[in-house]
């Protein structure tokens, strides 16, 4: 008898600034999937957050335009209806493990891990609260910090402090030259490097439209950017690591080098590094992937400076997978295919999963209650 196929139901979109990269993502996992041992359905949220059917979703899929189906699809929905924005998982029976390719907000913050526990199903990536406080770039350093994971010096800065902290107070503790960042987005989006007070009124202005929080951090001397992918749930290991070298004429890897054009960009796959400083990155890797409590995959990236001392950057959680993303590409560099590298993902899900069922909830009879006279 013919082993069942696992039904694996892949989501991605998202109204984040990555949604055209989850989107490629996406198409990149469901064309490694090995469809012998997969029966694949693919769900894709809107911009707006609405979750398309298996159906309407392969046909964006498959290339109709996005915006013309979505236009055709959103005046016929009951938003009166409390779960509008999630019925249509119901369009396909029998889903055995839940795949998120959803990047930034609603995909890596833990909002769709919370989804995934509440229907009791397995799913690739870390839980609800380890997504939340890596995608939280002040919690991360929080947490690393605290745990003696090297990372950069920061200020936070919010619309209601914003007042304390000018540049010339952030330069006179940071330095000159700084970046500012949102605290909760990805890929590079609404990152400023300053070096004067109008830079610096410009990026925390900008700044405000992607989030709440925003990180003012202190630059690294000749930075290199050193990337590790990190696989496993409790057992954990660590790839080859890889560099990144952006052309002279850009201040650091941003969205457009990441994802529209990265010809002028060179990848080091695996990167050359003093054994030493490999060895630190590795283990720093590993450690952040323990402290921030993360499971099945994340990306960790670093900055290494002129001296090699090497800085943690960030945690991906649910990395890219497109043609140019670095996660698969180091694994495939450190001996690992793309689809062997889905398998394990998959595998790694249901190995979690099976591990919480594992836990027990007492429930006490609270009986009636007494009151004190």
């Amino acid at each position: 008898m013919d082993k069942k196929k696992l039904h694996v139901a892949l989501f991605f979109g998202g109204n984040s600034s990555e949604h055209d990269v989850s989107k490629r993502s996406a198409h990149n996992i469901y064309d490694a999937m090995d469809k012998n041992k997969y029966d694949v359905s693919v769900f894709m949220f809107t911009k707006d957050g609405y979750l398309l059917g298996n159906k309407d979703s392969m046909r964006i899929f498959n290339g109709e335009e996005e915006d013309k189906v979505v236009a055709e699809i959103l005046p016929k929905v009951d938003f009166s209806n409390p779960l509008a924005n999630i019925q249509n998982i119901s369009e396909v029976k029998d889903i055995d493990v839940f795949y998120p390719v959803i990047h930034g907000n609603m995909g890596e913050d833990g909002t769709i891990q919370g989804l995934f526990r509440l229907l009791n199903k397995p799913w690739v990536g870390s839980g609800v609260g380890s997504s939340a406080v890596s995608f939280d770039k002040d919690w991360t350093k929080q947490l690393l910090t605290h745990n003696g994971v090297r990372n950069t010096k920061y200020l936070v800065v919010t619309k209601q402090n914003q007042n304390q902290f000018s540049y010339e107070k952030c330069s006179a503790e940071l330095g000159k030259t700084l970046f500012v960042k949102p605290a909760r987005q990805g890929s590079s989006v609404g990152i400023f490097k300053v070096e004067n007070k109008d830079e610096f009124d410009r990026a925390v202005k900008d700044g405000f439209h992607y989030d709440f929080k925003l990180l003012v951090e202190e630059s690294i001397e000749g930075p290199r950017e050193v990337e590790c992918s990190v696989l496993g749930n409790r057992d954990i290991k660590a790839s080859k690591l890889g560099a990144i070298r952006i052309p002279e004429t850009d201040t650091f890897y941003d969205y457009n080098n990441k994802f529209v054009d990265a010809s002028g960009v060179v990848f080091d796959l695996p990167v050359e590094l003093p054994e030493k400083l490999a060895k630190e990155i590795t283990q720093m890797s590993l450690d952040a992937f323990r402290v921030l409590g993360n499971r099945g995959l994340a990306r960790m990236d670093f900055l290494v400076d002129k001296n090699n001392v090497p800085y943690f950057g960030e945690a991906n959680t649910l990395p890219g997978f497109t043609n140019i993303s670095l996660y698969p590409q180091l694994w495939q560099v450190s001996g690992i295919s793309y689809s062997d590298l889905i398998d394990q993902l998959v595998q790694l899900a249901i190995d979690e999963f099976d591990d919480n069922a594992k836990l027990h909830y007492d429930f006490v009879e609270l009986g009636e209650e007494k009151l004190s006279k």
